[in-house]
């Protein structure tokens, strides 16, 4: 459920210090100095989404300011994208002093100092992260924190529009959906920056990637849907069929093994889950997507080397083992062949969004 923060039923003279201490608990420890004799109203609605804290934030012209002394207080490695809907700021860090206006959005790093000002009444939405989980390189993200990124044009409209979308469907979604599309987030908002980088690939590529991971958001959507399909995945996309594999060859799998991968993956999730020994093999099997519970099988036997049911009798609680280095029948470790899921849901060939 979203968390509200407000200091609209508080008189004037008390809002400041019950804004400071909201402020610093939604983001990163900061100081916070309101610039209004009588302080506005200020209000903040949160939610989660996996690793994001979303924050819907509004309230009338202050100056915050993350200092060396905070950071080594409280040593958060965390960053935040924030996208400006009303007003403006003017943000500093890493030597940058940048305007950032509505329909723009900026990156700030809270393991280093950083300052941003606005002079106005504002509303803006930040997205809260921990640093591990954008997976760029450091110099290539120290050199745009404090740059206004245009969500009007280009990728950096998409990673806009996404997060924008997110942000207002954040109450909707539950846990393993939010999560799901929180890493599907991020990982736009790194091709961003790899584009911007010029590091590795051309603009061509970029573009490639960044569809590839709306196709595999889509996919993970509609898992359970036995009739997904390439040729259905790419009506839905405006794509041909050809060039849908062409995205994935360049992983080295095919379409066809990533959708099974995904699908395994959850089945073996699913087979230890609570009721699972009530609910059968079968229907496990399809509530994602496989018709055939012989094809299921025989697929889940490659991928793991061992039954369902075998799976399920060493896994349930009280029948065996729950680790992942389970013994096989002539007593060696059982390993994923190639092309079943990694520790984490990744799979061989090709990276889970």
């Amino acid at each position: 459920m979203p968390v509200v923060l407000s200091t609209a039923s508080l008189p004037p003279a008390d809002r400041g210090e019950r804004w400071h201490h909201a402020v610093s608990h939604t983001f990163v420890p900061l100081d916070v100095r309101l610039l209004q004799d009588e302080p506005s109203p200020g209000r903040i609605v949160g939610d989660r989404l996996g690793p994001l804290r979303v924050s819907q934030v509004q309230a009338g012209p202050q100056v915050v300011t993350r200092s060396r002394r905070l950071i080594a207080r409280d040593g958060e490695d965390a960053l935040i994208l924030t996208l400006q809907q009303r007003g403006s700021s003017v943000k500093e860090q890493d030597g940058r002093e940048t305007r950032i206006g509505p329909g723009e959005f900026s990156l700030s790093d809270a393991a280093r100092p950083f300052r941003k000002k606005v002079p106005d009444a504002f509303r803006f939405t930040s997205f809260q992260f921990p640093r591990e989980e954008l997976r760029v390189r450091d110099e290539d993200l120290r050199a745009l924190t404090a740059t206004a990124f245009s969500g009007r044009e280009g990728s950096a409209a998409l990673v806009a529009s996404y997060f924008a979308r997110l942000a207002r469907e954040a109450p909707h979604l539950g846990p393993s959906a939010g999560r799901r599309f929180a890493a599907t987030a991020l990982e736009l908002l790194a091709v961003l920056i790899d584009e911007r980088s010029g590091r590795y690939a051309p603009q061509a590529e970029q573009a490639a990637a960044a569809t590839l991971v709306r196709v595999k958001d889509h996919i993970l959507r509609h898992l359970s849907d036995p009739e997904l399909s390439p040729p259905l995945i790419a009506a839905a996309h405006f794509m041909s069929v050809r060039y849908l594999h062409k995205l994935f060859r360049a992983e080295g799998v095919t379409v066809g093994e990533w959708i099974r991968t995904q699908r395994l993956e959850r089945c073996r999730r699913d087979l230890l889950g609570p009721g699972a020994a009530d609910r059968g093999v079968a229907a496990v099997a399809r509530h994602w997507g496989f018709v055939s519970p012989s094809h299921f099988s025989r697929a889940f036997r490659a991928a793991y080397r061992m039954t369902p049911r075998e799976w399920q009798r060493q896994g349930l609680p009280g029948t065996g083992s729950t680790t992942e280095g389970r013994a096989d029948t002539g007593g060696g470790a059982v390993r994923p062949s190639p092309g079943a899921p990694l520790p984490g849901g990744q799979a061989r060939g090709g990276a889970t969004p």
